[in-house]
């Protein structure tokens, strides 16, 4: 597995490497240790802080000190249908700017420094730009890293969803894009930034709207979707839409960026002890109080437990969970019960380093998963399927259930198992990471999830 993503991520810094030690030539020396600014991370639709875990470990690894290193769950993730329009459970552009303003300015007070980087995945570069523009972050930003970020929009279709904030003809991308400064940049002046892009296998960057519900009808919006002039403009060969930002080529290129040098590697460095934490959240990234964390060390080829529970906590109010004390060298079930969402149990694989990021989502049964004896979802979070491009293999099956033959554009893959019987092992694989669990009865709202660290 670490081999696999060490050599893509050195073939990537060979083809950008000239592009990148250009741009990085005329700034200042690389900073010291302790002179490392703080880092930001923005998540993504839907999404939360703990897409952010790898990264971060990466970061670490290279020597970025870990209290520089903050990743937030922004309220209500997902964007309004109407971005002028308020929505249940829903965020606006200027409610995600002023939440990002919020915590960029505890983490300057916090840490005394003058000003940070912001590192954004897919939506959360919308809500960077329009805070650096619009916001005031353009005064206490010094770098901004954009993956996979929909700068010209998903589609610019007229009549189409026209005032959703990932229309190219909305007024909130029309005035981002807007020319600025003497050379009519689509980046804001007095900051540098970054965009990280596939060449062509980004489901939110393509001429064809396939991935948005319509097959064969042009969204307006090229592979180059989202480049922003006066940005160092940087090509991931065949990453997906997640991974450029949290795969190994889009670390090295970020590190590069910062520093202006190669990262000593890509690989993630073992700690000797291993801390544990997070939260319990629910699909708005509310806290689900009420709910119970158990953690259980399990054999990592059958799924077995490996005697009593290590932990057993209550959920709060801010729905915290750990610290959690972890052998980095175990992997562990996490079960995770809710009031009025049953019991999901949540295979990983072992953790080399600690995080504060190990978020916990219950897993629904769904009027779909009617009759099965079990269901078990087998889940990428930092990245997508590509059977043309990946090696994976779920329950023997290659490859999964639900994934497309071509494209990168689906990043779980749902077992219904039909007649019962006693529990039994089912593993999911993906380029060499391997993760089993044991099945559950789903007629008492039991699920499984075995989900992929990289």
């Amino acid at each position: 597995m670490q081999s696999r993503r060490t050599l893509l991520a050195m073939a990537v810094i060979g083809t950008a490497a000239t592009a990148m030690l250009t741009a990085c030539a005329t700034s200042s020396p690389a900073p010291s240790y302790a002179e490392r600014p703080p880092i930001v991370f923005v998540h993504g639709n839907g999404d939360s802080a703990a897409l952010w875990q790898t990264t971060v470990w990466r970061f670490e690894s290279n020597g970025w000190p870990a209290d520089r290193l903050f990743a937030f769950d922004q309220p209500n993730p997902l964007a309004r249908d109407d971005d002028a329009v308020a929505q249940p459970g829903r965020s606006s552009t200027a409610e995600s700017a002023a939440f990002l303003k919020a915590e960029v300015d505890k983490v300057l007070k916090a840490t005394g420094a003058g000003k940070v980087v912001l590192i954004g995945n897919s939506r959360g570069g919308n809500t960077i730009r329009n805070y650096v523009q619009n916001g005031g972050g353009a005064a206490v930003v010094s770098h901004v890293v954009l993956g996979g970020n929909p700068a010209h929009g998903i589609w610019a279709v007229k009549g189409f969803r026209e005032n959703n904030e990932f229309s190219g003809l909305s007024g909130f991308m029309q005035q981002l894009n807007a020319p600025k400064g003497p050379n009519g940049d689509e980046a804001t002046p007095g900051v540098k930034w970054m965009t990280l892009r596939s060449d062509n296998n980004d489901k939110y960057a393509q001429p064809d709207g396939v991935w948005i519900g319509a097959p064969g009808k042009p969204t307006n919006i090229g592979f180059d979707g989202p480049a922003l002039k006066g940005a160092t403009n940087v090509v991931l060969p065949r990453v997906d839409h997640r991974e450029t930002s949290f795969s190994p080529p889009a670390f090295a290129a970020t590190w590069q960026f910062l520093t202006g040098q190669a990262p000593r590697s890509t690989d993630v460095a073992a700690q000797a002890n291993v801390v544990l934490g997070g939260r319990v959240i629910g699909a708005e990234n509310q806290a689900l109080n009420g709910a119970t964390v158990t953690v259980y060390a399990v054999d990592p080829t059958t799924g077995a437990r490996l005697g009593s529970a290590a932990l057993t906590q209550a959920i709060g109010a801010d729905g915290r969970w750990g610290p959690f004390k972890a052998r980095g060298d175990t992997a562990h079930e996490f079960v995770l019960a809710t009031p009025g969402n049953g019991t999901t149990h949540i295979y990983r694989s072992p953790f080399p380093r600690s995080s504060n990021f190990v978020h916990l989502r219950p897993e629904r049964i769904t009027p779909a998963d009617n009759g099965a004896s079990s269901v078990v979802v087998f889940t990428r979070p930092r990245g997508y399927f590509d059977a043309q491009r990946d090696t994976m293999r779920f329950d023997g099956k290659s490859p999964p259930a639900g994934v497309p033959p071509k494209g990168a554009g689906v990043s779980t893959s749902r077992l219904r198992l039909e007649g019962g019987g006693a529990p039994r092992a089912v593993t999911g694989e993906f380029n060499g990471e391997r993760v089993t669990g044991l099945t559950w009865p789903a007629a008492t709202e039991h699920t499984t999830v075995l989900e992929l660290t990289y």
